[in-house]
Order: structure tokens, then C-alpha cells, then sequence
């Protein structure tokens, strides 16, 4: 798929329960979501439809129940959320943010030796 479809915080509480498993009836989602939201079966239904109308997931069915499935993988979505983000916060520019939450986050040696290991790759490409 060329376009990511904008997903809402909502949606992407759907999205990753069906990018944990898939395919997955309406039912099982929303027994999924209530282990940690207090969603309404309605507003869950709500959410999947909108996912289905932007093109983020789709169904099939079988016999009386749909099973829906995941159109965009999670890498995509992420990507794409990036992308927008940097744009909206920094104009695009990742250094800025980089050095912001560089010096206001708190990392660990490793979380550093990491990074460290990130940026030496990066230097090599």
C-alpha cells in the first residue's frame, strides 16, 4: 500500500491487537481491548470500521463471522507516524529532536552504547 492511512490513538489500540494475531473476529478483539480499556463493544465495532473504511484492515467472512486482518504492517504505521511527527515538531529536521531528547532523557550505559553502535553505522553507510 502507497498511502498510510492516519490512525487515531484509538485505532492504534486495534491495530495492535490485530497486528498481534490476525485474523481475528470482532469478538475477539473486543475481548481483547477490555483486558485494558473500559471501551464499549460499540465503540470498539465504531473503531474497526473506521480502520476498515481508511483501508488499515479488512475482513472476510466466514459463515456469520468476520475475521478481520491487518492491511499495513506495524514498521509501516511506525514509519509513517515518524515521518508526520518530525514533520509537525521539528519541520522535519531529526537532528534538533535528537539533541533534545538527548539531553533530557535519562539513558542507560547500554541505552548509550546502543546509540553509540547506531550512529557508528550510520558514519560507515
Amino acid at each position: 500500500m502507497s498511502q498510510i492511512p492516519q490512525i487515531s490513538d484509538a485505532e492504534w489500540e486495534v491495530m495492535k491487537v490485530l497486528w498481534s494475531k490476525s485474523p481475528r473476529s470482532a469478538n475477539e478483539v473486543i475481548e481483547a481491548l477490555e483486558d485494558y480499556t473500559d471501551w464499549k463493544p460499540k465503540t470498539i465495532r465504531t473503531l474497526m470500521n473506521r480502520l476498515v473504511q481508511k483501508g488499515a484492515i479488512a475482513y472476510s467472512q466466514e459463515g456469520k463471522v468476520y475475521a478481520y486482518y491487518t492491511l499495513v504492517s506495524e514498521d509501516e504505521c511506525v514509519r509513517s507516524e515518524t515521518a508526520s511527527f518530525l514533520k509537525r515538531i521539528s519541520g522535519g529536521a531529526f537532528k534538533p529532536l535528537l539533541v533534545n531528547f538527548l539531553k533530557e532523557e535519562k539513558l542507560s550505559s547500554e541505552d548509550i552504547k546502543e546509540l553509540r553502535h547506531i550512529l557508528d553505522d550510520k558514519a560507515k553507510e
